[in-house]
């Protein structure tokens, strides 16, 4: 079994939305997921998140501490073994590109109702970049003014 070191990026802005890419490729072309990819020779976890960071986002980022380590199927026998880093913003203007169909910033609740990549909600719990969703309280009715279900798109 081949693994392939990769790395990626945690980014909040300052109203608390989490950046996101529509991966462009497989595997999980069409999906959200964190932005980030394979390291190049030479390169270390770090400087992998912040370029992959740019090139998907057109964002210039600081990489922070490393949140946690993921493994994650590839085509065949491969596994991508991918270090998440904390980063925040320094520069740039938020653009997709490289192989992100899409950027944006996700307000917390509307990730929920995007298709992630596959075990990428359960990460950011774990590492609490999402709070666990509350338990339903049945007394209490939802504000249909305040919902962004159904509307297909990021905000």
């Amino acid at each position: 079994m081949d693994r392939i070191p990769c790395a990626g990026g945690i980014v909040l802005d300052a109203r608390g939305r989490l950046l996101l890419v529509q991966r462009g490729k497989q595997p999980g072309r069409g999906l959200w997921s964190v932005p980030g990819g394979r390291l190049e020779a030479g390169e270390t976890a770090e400087q992998a998140a912040s370029r992959e960071i740019r090139e998907e986002t057109g964002l210039e980022v600081a990489v922070g501490r490393r949140l946690g380590q993921v493994d994650r199927p590839g085509p065949g026998q491969v596994v991508y073994q991918i270090d998440d880093f904390a980063c925040i913003v320094i520069g740039g203007r938020l653009i997709a590109g490289g192989d992100a169909l899409a950027a944006c910033w996700v307000p917390a609740e509307q990730v929920l109702t995007l298709p992630l990549v596959a075990g990428l909600l359960d990460v950011l719990r774990e590492w609490g970049v999402l709070d666990p969703p509350d338990p339903p309280n049945p007394g209490v009715a939802d504000n249909p003014g305040q919902s962004t279900a159904g509307t297909g798109r990021p905000g």
